[in-house]
């Protein structure tokens, strides 16, 4: 890959919390960011105003990634921006159902945001990615997959899906582009959770301390500057695997 000082990274769900995060460091490290949202444009301006003061370069771009047609409006965003080098998949839905209650709504809501919107515009993202150069993608997965549990049923459907898209797209795409997974456990407060609860549960594994937000970052600077690192998810849970949960962490305090 080119230097990020040349080249444009595009982040899913950018304006807030984790995405955010990804954004601010990207920026930092020299990457134009595309900073995607959907009905958070005013924080995502914000941002963008907020890296432009500090001398770096965003722009935004809202999309509804239930929408078939968000991955082509995403990547017309990008037109007259360096080259592009990174997607960032990191927009999720994430609401509670089970199997033995899913709605079909929820099923195809889970399943076209958290996958179909990573696959079309990781298609589109390769299509526009010059002909001479290499491009990473990155997933946000969930490290609930290396010990799967019943809650949040068709969420962890969807996560199941993307982690085998990221294979099938090193698979697909190489030696153009790399494809590589992130799959941290809880980090923030999460769907219904309370403060109390997470406080309780963030630290829930055999090293009793909570995945940071700086970590995530952190890997993906390590993907990023890895360039043989592909087709491999890199799972920060501190062991929680370890521990064969047989519930969703937040459901495993009284709290």
């Amino acid at each position: 890959m080119a230097s990020p000082r040349n080249q444009t990274a595009i982040v899913t769900g950018g304006a807030r919390r984790i995405g955010a995060a990804l954004v601010r460091a990207l920026a930092a490290d020299g990457w134009h960011v595309v900073i995607h949202c959907h009905q958070s444009r005013r924080e995502a301006d914000a941002l963008a105003s907020e890296i432009a003061a500090q001398g770096g370069d965003a722009s935004v771009v809202a999309a509804d990634l239930a929408a078939p047609a968000a991955a082509d409006t995403i990547i017309a965003a990008t037109t007259g921006a360096p080259p592009l080098g990174l997607l960032v998949n990191s927009a999720s839905r994430f609401a509670y159902d089970r199997i033995e209650d899913f709605a079909v709504d929820d099923f195809d809501a889970h399943m076209a945001i958290n996958l179909r919107a990573p696959a079309l515009l990781t298609r589109a993202f390769a299509a526009a990615v010059p002909a001479d150069a290499t491009a990473l993608v990155v997933n946000l997965l969930d490290a609930k997959l290396e010990s799967l549990n019943p809650d949040y049923f068709t969420y962890t459907l969807s996560k199941i899906g993307l982690e085998g898209l990221t294979e099938l797209v090193a698979r697909a795409y190489a030696p153009r582009l790399r494809a590589a997974g992130i799959a941290p456990a809880v980090t923030l407060v999460s769907g219904p959770q309370s403060r109390e609860n997470f406080d309780a549960v963030h630290g829930l594994n055999p090293l009793r301390r909570g995945v940071a937000v700086d970590e995530i970052v952190a890997a993906l600077r390590f993907i990023i500057a890895t360039p043989t690192f592909n087709a491999q998810t890199i799972t920060l849970d501190g062991g929680q695997r370890l521990l064969g949960l047989p519930r969703d962490v937040a459901y495993m305090v009284d709290k």
